[in-house]
């Protein structure tokens, strides 16, 4: 699904250059829940806004179902990223103008869609995440969790191949929190393709693979031992 090959994103500081992206070599096949962990500043967030394509400031090649996403318009990558990825935000990033089932509602609104089959899956949306007492209700009214599950009801209501998830419980208490890992679970295993970003032990053990970035470097990739070996033997 994803190929990534020499990617590498720098920021222009007064002192130069800053890199946050180093020659990121990166393979993601369709079905993998993969975690994506490392310490504050070490360039998760950059990645993963670079595979969402909510950047577009980087060098390097990017294929996406064997597109190449690198050599892509930017109203093409936009395309491409509301037809086939849902995004999910540790704030997230509702409108607060719109009620619940408005917000949810939103992808389909992109989409050339009869308004009412548009209504029928934000109704079975709605149900499915069991918050249709709460589909009048605006953001403020929500508790944290509630917000969360609406994030992610809207992320995935167009059956997106790809779920990226930045910090997705970092705001959350632990029963919310445990919640929202087991439906991404379940998502998984109906086939949607998950890249989380976290900083939690506990969410990494719901994903079958882990990436470890450091200084911008992928430095740890727990499906490729070659790399491993080769960061060991430079840190020797």
């Amino acid at each position: 699904m994803i190929d990534i090959r020499n990617l590498e994103r720098s920021y222009k500081t007064g002192a130069g250059q800053t890199w946050v992206l180093r020659r990121i070599d990166l393979k993601i096949d369709r079905g993998e829940f993969v975690t994506l962990m490392g310490p504050s500043g070490a360039g998760k967030s950059s990645l993963l806004n670079a595979i969402a394509l909510l950047d577009d400031q980087w060098l390097g090649e990017y294929y996406f179902d064997g597109d190449p996403v690198h050599a892509m318009g930017r109203k093409q990558r936009a395309e491409l990223a509301k037809r086939s990825m849902g995004m999910v935000f540790q704030s997230y990033h509702l409108l607060d103008e719109l009620t619940v089932a408005e917000n949810i509602d939103l992808p389909l609104s992109y989409k050339n869609m009869p308004r009412a089959e548009r209504q029928a899956l934000v109704a079975d949306t709605l149900d499915r995440f069991n918050i249709v007492g709460k589909k009048d209700l605006f953001p403020s009214q929500l508790s944290g969790g509630q917000q969360q599950l609406v994030g992610i009801a809207r992320a995935v209501i167009h059956n997106p191949t790809l779920l990226l998830a930045d910090e997705p419980t970092g705001n959350l208490h632990s029963e919310q929190a445990k919640e929202i890992m087991e439906l991404f679970k379940e998502l998984n295993r109906q086939g949607t393709t998950i890249l989380q970003v976290t900083h939690s032990e506990t969410n990494a053990a719901y994903g079958n693979r882990l990436l470890e970035v450091r200084d911008g470097w992928l430095v740890n990739d727990s499906s490729n031992p070659r790399l491993n070996a080769a960061q060991e033997s430079t840190t020797r």
